[in-house]
């Protein structure tokens, strides 16, 4: 399994991180704003966004539309990638909030911040980090989000146990993914593409 779970993560992390450098040469999957819109994100939010911060967005869903986030509330974004989702989590929890995203892929976490700043969010830290270790104490945070990353986590169990043992009692999920229908044959599963495809 080690071997197996070293070639998933040495492909996820290939394939984000040419998704941060260079958003254009995604074509398996739609990314950037015109498919945040298409997701149901308001377009003013998108479109009041520097561009930085939403050419790299790789999200199926939009978690905000599971629930509000109010002021003051404490945000984890698992596989925040370029920081769009933690960029707009600020914004509804104010300075009184604070949003933590992590990602296993550093250019994504190098471009997050980067695009923090450009956005004027100081209530937001982006952290290299892997869902199945989550770097924070029990207890610590309000709302969960997390957008098309739980189908790439290769031990979801893990990952379940963590993102409860970091919610604080009452706190939530609010997570947009993709999965695959009980009748997807193991062929068809092989004709699919690698794991991050």
């Amino acid at each position: 399994m080690n071997e197996n779970r070293n070639e998933i993560e040495s492909a996820i992390k290939s394939r984000y991180a040419l998704l941060a450098s260079d958003p254009s040469r995604e074509k398996a999957f739609p990314v950037g704003p015109a498919s945040a819109k298409k997701l149901g994100y308001p377009p003013m939010d998108i479109d009041s966004l520097p561009k930085a911060v939403s050419e790299s967005f790789a999200g199926v869903g939009n978690p905000f539309q599971l629930g509000e986030l109010g002021a003051g509330l404490t945000v984890l974004d698992i596989g925040c990638g370029a920081g769009m989702d933690s960029v707009l989590a600020s914004k509804l929890v104010g300075p009184s909030g604070k949003v933590i995203g992590i990602d296993l892929v550093p250019e994504m976490v190098a471009k997050a911040t980067a695009n923090a700043q450009a956005s004027d969010i100081h209530n937001a830290t982006f952290v290299v980090g892997n869902a199945e270790k989550i770097p924070l104490p029990n207890d610590s945070v309000d709302v969960i989000i997390t957008n098309g990353v739980f189908n790439l986590c290769v031990d979801k169990p893990q990952v379940i146990h963590e993102m409860c043992r970091v919610l604080k009692p009452g706190g939530r999920l609010q997570m947009a993914d993709v999965f695959l229908e009980d009748q997807v044959t193991p062929e068809e599963l092989r004709g699919l593409g690698g794991w991050s495809e």
